[in-house]
């Protein structure tokens, strides 16, 4: 029988593990901060007394503890089990602080559990460092009663008041009867692999969790110290609540592919498949790197931060549509920032940015599945992006056409560059026709809206929400017409206003749908040159997705077999439905056309194609030898012929068109 060399498991009492004179413990940093309530304590206490009954064998199993032995120290690291030893050893203070006078025997018991035999003033358990003082003040009972605000002394406090001095006795026989196994991992057993396996229940880690513990386990103590303050911290410094999001559009940059952050830990797969190795000599440079997108990060997300007036101004008019554009304006903002392009071309890259997000939302398309292929593309150059950007933002043809009667999305920050308003959240958005008018409203004065036929009425209103009806108006001047006629706004509010545009609607005569109409064609020659679409003859194709942007679904979800219209391969109109179809399809013709890239893909990753059916199963005969398996669930056969048309070199001339269904799943 095999020995396992790097793994040594044991089971152990758990009061006489941590009496051991050897046993010191230090809970690393990238552990998360402790986190038990009183209900924990609650059960941890009715198991210790449940435990400590006439039956001297009767025992209480706590589960395993897993710990490696840093390389540079004595101490053990405790990978996990931090909540659980914690509020054992609160526990063991608190029954120590009760005893202490009354029985000394039993206080210098308790006393080799909690303090360390070469430094009686140091705890054997040493939280991470940011609150490891807090910790040791409350066991060692150092604490200043006017300052007890954590939940070490919220725990502590609640086991002082359970334990009455008759009781400690049997208190601590059930703490004695506490055992647990005790893994210690060597140098080669895989702490992260283990850590994910023991943490697949309870409460999950989240993705950048898992990417601290990834990056810092397999350091020595001394080095997650460095790492953690160099690198670590001014990254959460940076990012704050938002380094979640940090990291995936992070990987989004770097990779040019799509990261899923919902469920199955998407962030942190993609973490680890970037960066297979982060042993010390290759993480001080990927550190680095980090650390400097996570500052750009920052500015993005509070552009103020950022010194140049024009692009700081540029960098809020990106945040108008959300996050998604992270991924590319970090890219050039860095590549900025290192001096490898102009001022120039940022600005332009960002004004591209907004032209896409805002005509596609006029004409009613998705944002979704844009940016990582913009991320590809502009690691080809400026014009391969260039030519990416136009061939996604719908031309003016159709902008034009939609601008006349859609609801203009984004109208504060739309209004604001078309009316030259440096902050248009200082103004209220003016209906010139309000959206519900009063019986008594008129446009020119003389008819009412009672008067309005029907048809007219309803014409006003659909124009309400549209570019030609809309301005710009001071609050003051807003709340003083609300709801006023036309005429009674243009002396009261219009001509009184500060915005130009908003002015020379004192000038007209009327206003109804004809006076829309003329402004909304005006005002669209503006939008389509402020926002304009790169000049190149590029088709407006927003339809088709490429196939390294297909979304990656898990089983067989409703609708699958139906998810596509077609498949754009190379040039040619597949008929494909499903990614079932659409994989089989991609290996057999990768089979025919690149058969050396089919193998190469298949050996790097153990499959899809094998010299046999080694098991039973749904196959499919490549030739008398080689044999495709179809059995596997949809996310892994769109990775995998995703990759094998990367190892091809061609992923970039293969679309697919989602259906309606694929568009809804």
């Amino acid at each position: 029988m095999a020995t396992a060399t790097n793994v040594e498991a044991k089971a152990v009492g758990t009061i006489e593990w941590l009496s051991s004179p050897g046993t010191t413990i230090v809970v690393p940093v990238y552990q998360r901060q402790y986190r038990w309530d009183i209900g924990g304590c609650e059960r941890l206490l009715s198991d210790v007394r449940n435990v400590a009954g006439d039956d001297a064998a009767q025992r209480h199993f706590i589960g395993s503890i897993l710990s490696a032995q840093d390389s540079s120290e004595r101490d053990l690291i405790l990978i996990d089990g931090q909540q659980r030893i914690t509020t054992i050893m609160l526990l063991v203070a608190a029954l120590h602080h009760a005893v202490r006078e009354s029985d000394p025997a039993m206080a210098a018991e308790l006393e080799r559990v909690l303090v360390r035999a070469d430094d009686p003033t140091r705890t054997k358990l040493r939280p991470h460092d940011a609150w490891a003082d807090l910790y040791e003040s409350v066991v060692l009972d150092r604490r200043d009663d006017l300052d007890r605000e954590s939940r070490f002394d919220d725990n502590y406090a609640f086991f002082r008041s359970q334990i009455h001095a008759d009781e400690a006795p049997r208190i601590w026989r059930g703490l004695q009867r506490l055992e647990h196994v005790s893994i210690t991992l060597g140098p080669q057993a895989g702490a992260q692999q283990i850590f994910e396996s023991l943490n697949s229940t309870g409460e999950p880690l989240r993705d950048h969790e898992l990417i601290h513990n990834y990056i810092l386990m397999g350091l020595t103590h001394a080095e997650q110290l460095d790492v953690e303050a160099r690198f670590w911290l001014p990254i959460e410094q940076h990012t704050g609540e938002m380094i979640g999001a940090f990291w995936r559009h992070y990987l989004v940059m770097t990779t040019g592919r799509e990261v899923s952050a919902d469920g199955e830990h998407g962030v942190y797969a993609a973490f680890r498949r970037s960066f297979p190795r982060v042993d010390v000599a290759h993480l001080q440079a990927d550190a680095e790197v980090w650390r400097h997108f996570a500052e750009i990060y920052g500015i993005l997300l509070d552009p103020m931060r950022e010194p140049d007036a024009e692009i700081r101004q540029h960098l809020q008019y990106i945040g108008t549509f959300g996050r998604a554009a992270f991924p590319l304006a970090m890219s050039v903002y860095s590549d900025h920032a290192r001096g490898l392009i102009g001022r120039e071309e940022l600005i332009e890259t960002l004004e591209w940015t907004q032209a896409l997000y805002l005509r596609r939302a006029l004409v009613g398309l998705p944002p979704e599945r844009l940016i990582a292929r913009l991320c590809r593309a502009r690691a080809e150059g400026r014009d391969a992006l260039m030519r990416a950007f136009a061939r996604i933002t719908p031309s003016d043809e159709r902008v034009s056409a939609v601008l006349k009667y859609v609801e203009l999305p984004h109208a504060a920050y739309v209004l604001g560059r078309l009316e030259g308003v440096a902050d248009p959240a200082a103004y209220d958005i003016e209906h010139v026709v309000p959206l519900m008018p009063g019986e008594s409203w008129s446009g020119d004065g003389s008819r009412t809206w009672s008067e309005y036929s029907e048809d007219e009425q309803n014409s006003h209103r659909a124009l309400a929400p549209t570019l030609g009806n809309l301005t710009l108006l001071e609050s003051p001047l807003t709340e003083r017409v609300f709801g006023a006629s036309f005429p009674d706004k243009q002396q009261d509010a219009y001509a009184r206003s500060g915005v130009e545009e908003t002015r020379a609607l004192a000038e007209l005569d009327s206003w109804g749908t004809a006076a829309i109409a003329r402004r909304s064609r005006r005002l669209s020659t503006s939008l389509l040159r402020i926002w304009a679409r790169p000049a190149l003859p590029e088709i407006d194709d927003d339809g088709l997705t490429p196939v390294l942007d297909a979304v990656r679904r898990r089983g067989w979800p409703a609708g699958w077999d139906r998810e596509f219209d077609y498949v754009e391969y190379r040039g040619e109109h597949w008929e494909v439905k499903d990614v079932k179809a659409l994989f089989n399809r991609v290996f057999r013709r990768a089979w025919t056309d690149d058969r050396p890239s089919a193998l190469a893909f298949s050996a790097a990753h153990g499959g899809p194609i094998y010299t046999g059916m080694a098991w039973k199963g749904q196959w499919d005969a490549l030739d008398d030898e080689n044999f495709l398996y179809m059995g596997w669930d949809s996310n892994y056969m769109m990775n995998a012929l995703q990759g094998v048309l990367e190892e091809s070199g061609i992923a970039a001339e293969v679309f697919v068109k989602y259906s309606y269904i694929g568009n809804v799943m």
